[in-house]
């Protein structure tokens, strides 16, 4: 088969890094690719958001299998276009990807079929919801009803702190586009874990659970990020989690969207906060997690186009998925300053150390190659992984793999799966 995989990213290299141990990979392709995919892969210099150019490729080079990665694409409809080039697609159209594309969407959703979630209102007024929160219960969530870089949420503890929430987002439209309309949810305290799961429309398989860290700085501090690492399984995520979530949260969302004419073909990535009453879903993604992809795909058995192909077929009730029992864990090595302003173009050292090592990966997230050096390019760099027995061998081996790389405004935090201690 040759493979075409759409993204640049973290979560893309370790989709290539996945597909390369296919038997079924015959040629990859990745547009438009970084330095660390560029060994797996040809990279191919076409943006994610232009889709008829994407399918021009692919069509030319007779792609048996695009898979799309960022949520951007999804959401805007590359799935629609692709498909109408008579091209395979692996990812949901864009009528299933306003599970992700639209809060609000989600949001109602839920709350017609059952789906156990925050409570929430959403407003497209910024006056409303500026009288809104004058009076809502304190503490609250705001967040921008489409897109921002899963840095549209905000948590606020003051009533002054919520006001600004609502100008920043729909007023100074700090997350521009994606604010035009804003979801004010009650603020549930619990564990965070993540699921990622392949549905084919009908039948859901979801994977092995992760955690993620979306703060920039140690102790859960700082500003919201694209994550700032992971680790896989979740020790918080029991048997008794996963029957009630497969039976109340997975099959009926699923199916909910199916009844609404929305058939959802690929990956749904489940945000869950295991609070007092019970698991509640935070989010959905249309898509593989970044980092959580970093983690999870690495402990997978299976052949991911196999399951792929069964997704698009319909036929996921003849897969079994299977993970192997041990766990990962992910830190994110980001460029200091991130998610704010930081400085690009560094040269990265260290990066050969990978190549020697077995249960360590180096999944790069934004570099490029110049001048024959791997450099930075980007907020998130690397993504550092290691396998271990168990998590806390994961996370000693994490850390002791981040000491192998060096670049000059190299940042990252230092208590990436801390919450293990406490389990």
């Amino acid at each position: 088969m040759k493979i075409l995989v759409v993204g640049g990213g973290g979560r893309e290299h370790a989709i290539v890094a996945k597909v390369s141990q296919s038997k079924k990979a015959e040629k990859i392709y990745c547009a438009p690719g970084n330095a660390g995919i560029s060994e797996l892969a040809e990279c191919v210099d076409i943006p994610v958001m232009e889709f008829e150019r994407l399918a021009d490729f692919a069509c030319e080079k007779e792609i048996d299998l695009v898979i799309v990665g960022p949520d951007d694409p999804l959401v805007g409809g590359i799935v629609d276009v692709l498909k109408k080039r008579g091209l395979k697609v692996f990812g949901p159209d864009q009528r299933a990807a306003i599970l992700e594309g639209s809060k609000a969407f989600s949001k109602d959703l839920m709350k017609k079929y059952g789906i156990p979630t925050a409570a929430y209102e959403s407003f497209d007024s910024s006056e409303e919801a500026l009288s809104y929160v004058k009076d809502a219960k304190l503490p609250l969530v705001v967040k921008a009803d489409g897109l921002a870089l899963g840095k549209g949420v905000l948590i606020c503890n003051t009533r002054e702190e919520a006001e600004n929430a609502v100008r920043q987002i729909m007023i100074e439209k700090n997350f521009g586009e994606a604010g035009n309309k804003v979801v004010v949810e009650e603020f549930l305290t619990g564990r965070e874990v993540s699921v990622l799961s392949f549905v084919d429309g009908k039948t859901i398989l979801p994977m092995t659970s992760a955690q993620d860290h979306k703060r920039a700085k140690d102790g859960d501090q700082g500003l919201n990020t694209g994550g700032m690492g992971t680790f896989s399984p979740s020790p918080f995520y029991t048997e008794e989690i996963d029957s009630f979530c497969r039976e109340k949260i997975f099959q009926p969302t699923v199916d909910a969207m199916a009844k609404e004419g929305r058939e959802f073909k690929g990956i749904i990535f489940f945000g869950l906060m295991l609070t007092e009453d019970g698991p509640r879903v935070l989010e959905y993604n249309a898509r593989f997690g970044d980092p959580e992809a970093q983690v999870v795909l690495p402990r997978m058995k299976n052949d991911i186009l196999e399951v792929m192909q069964a997704c698009i077929n319909g036929r996921l009730n003849e897969i079994t998925l299977d993970f192997t029992d041990n766990a990962a864990v992910c830190v994110v090595l980001a460029s200091d300053g991130y998610p704010l302003k930081y400085e690009k173009g560094i040269e990265i050292k260290g990066l050969s150390a990978f190549s020697k090592k077995d249960g360590y990966y180096c999944f790069h997230a934004g570099t490029k190659k110049q001048d024959g050096k791997i450099v930075t390019n980007g907020g998130r760099v690397l993504g550092i992984t290691a396998l271990g027995e168990d998590l806390k061998k994961a996370r000693e081996n994490a850390y002791e793999a981040v000491k192998w790389v060096d670049f000059s405004n190299k940042y990252y935090r230092n208590d990436i799966g801390k919450a293990i201690d406490e389990a």
